[in-house]
């Protein structure tokens, strides 16, 4: 069987396509990802001012899909959408817009000979969850196929999820402690177990609306001149800005100014770690708490506990440092004084090391600088709790994200109870086979005794 959803986020959207049971037998878990494909373009947030383009957009990967699924299984196939935080900072600016952007790529997705189950926008605490879902499927924590055809529950803990997107970030894991604030608990019952999750979305504190604050801070302090000196910028790179561009976002519009917004600055790379430190820290409240602990912004959150997997832009930032900066990120110093390598990094030198990233390279000595201080100073991860971060895109050759969990939840793929019935009836052709064995090989060997021993009294 195959299922289709979209992962629309809000720098782009992405097709997956799952398949199950999975041709080989691997360690994915039974569902695997079949094939994927990345919209050309930006998210589906972006369309606000025309909306069908929105659901035009989408065609060249939905093709594919009709391509990568068999013919005879497209009317059964269950097709969904999921919005993130690009359309719920869309919903917050401008509603209507938002539902014609929905409206317009339901249209398009009704249009496809797929079971369209409908398009939503996910709240921040389930795009957390279903991402620790999928992660936590896809490493077999919750159960496993034993060598008898069986279901197992291994006994495993549960690894927590650090999922950053490009308009906000999650972080979700299992946990003892009292959550003492309601919003942040889930109860789940998976295969019979149950689980008390912490879970928390920080709107804005995705990659790229933290980038937008930081220049929105920058452009602040500096009063707006014509020309603008910015610390995480590498020496050697300078670029002009509409402030349009900055305060384009519910994200950073407080602090728009009362200039006009077509107004031009032309901001120049300085490239010194330290003072970009001091500008991102400068985007979190660390001071504010009404609860006996607080990550910031005055969100509780109870201690770091277990393995973690962080993905999206996690694994991209820490794959940069270690691939391209050619640096081990093992400890949280390790994370630091990478970033602010890359911020003392000419822009020159960093295209010569990475001509294909262009377009980013920029903005990696403010990316790792938040990585490190969201981590450390937010999350609270230490020098022994550090190392337990694994930084991963996939578990085998599935994606990690929200998007198989979703689809597992709105398929009641992942039961409540335990599947015990399963479990025996398979159980019990096995026993049946093998009794069934040793009674053939006895009488076997039976007649083999009797024939030899005729044939010896018959020689006599």
């Amino acid at each position: 069987q195959y299922g289709i959803v979209l992962d629309a986020g809000s720098s782009h959207t992405a097709v997956f396509i799952y398949k199950w049971p999975a041709d080989k037998e691997n360690d994915t878990g039974v569902v695997s990802e079949h094939s994927m494909c990345d919209v050309e373009g930006p998210g589906i947030s972006s369309y606000s001012s025309n909306p069908p383009a929105a659901g035009r957009s989408l065609v060249h990967c939905l093709n594919q899909a009709l391509r990568d699924v068999p013919k005879e299984k497209h009317a059964g196939t269950p097709l969904y959408l999921g919005a993130t935080a690009g359309m719920r900072l869309l919903n917050i600016a401008n509603l209507q817009a938002s539902d014609a952007v929905l409206s317009a790529v339901a249209a398009t997705l009704k249009s496809y000979p797929f079971d369209f189950r409908g398009a939503k926008i996910l709240s921040g605490e389930e795009e957390g969850v279903f991402g620790w879902v999928t992660a936590n499927y896809l490493l077999e924590n919750f159960i496993k196929r034993g060598w008898l055809g069986e279901w197992i529950q291994p006994q495993k803990k549960t690894l927590g999820a650090m999922d950053f997107g490009g308009a906000s970030t999650q972080i979700t894991f299992e946990t003892r402690d009292t959550i003492e604030d309601p919003r942040n608990e889930v109860m789940l019952k998976l295969y019979g177990q149950a689980y008390k999750v912490y879970t928390h979305s920080f709107l804005c504190y995705g990659r790229d609306q933290v980038l937008k604050r930081l220049l929105s801070k920058l452009l602040q302090a500096e009063h707006y001149q014509p020309t603008v000196h910015y610390p995480c910028w590498p020496t050697g790179y300078d670029k002009s800005l509409s402030l349009s561009s900055v305060y384009n976002s519910p994200c950073t519009e407080k602090e728009k100014p009362s200039l006009a917004l077509n107004t031009t600055v032309t901001v120049v790379g300085t490239g010194n770690g330290s003072l970009c430190a001091l500008h991102v820290s400068k985007l979190f409240d660390f001071t504010t708490c009404s609860f006996s602990r607080c990550s910031f912004d005055g969100i509780f959150q109870p201690e770091v506990s277990g393995n973690f997997i962080a993905f999206s832009a996690f694994f991209y930032t820490v794959d940069f440092i270690q691939t391209v900066m050619g640096r081990p990120v093992h400890l949280p110093n390790d994370l630091k004084d990478a970033a602010k390598t890359i911020c003392a990094t000419s822009w020159s030198e960093l295209l010569q090391k990475a001509p294909k990233l262009e377009k980013r390279l920029t903005d990696y000595c403010a990316v790792s600088m938040f990585v490190y201080l969201l981590t450390t100073k937010g999350y609270n991860f230490d020098n022994h709790s550090f190392p337990n971060i694994a930084f991963q895109k996939k578990a085998g050759e599935t994606s990690i994200g929200w998007a198989l969990g979703y689809m597992l939840n709105l398929t009641n793929m992942i039961p409540a109870e335990k599947p015990s019935s399963h479990k025996s009836m398979l159980y019990n052709y096995w026993v049946i086979l093998i009794l069934l064995f040793v009674v053939t090989t006895l009488t076997s060997l039976g007649t083999a005794v009797c024939l030899l021993r005729r044939s010896k009294s018959s020689t006599i």
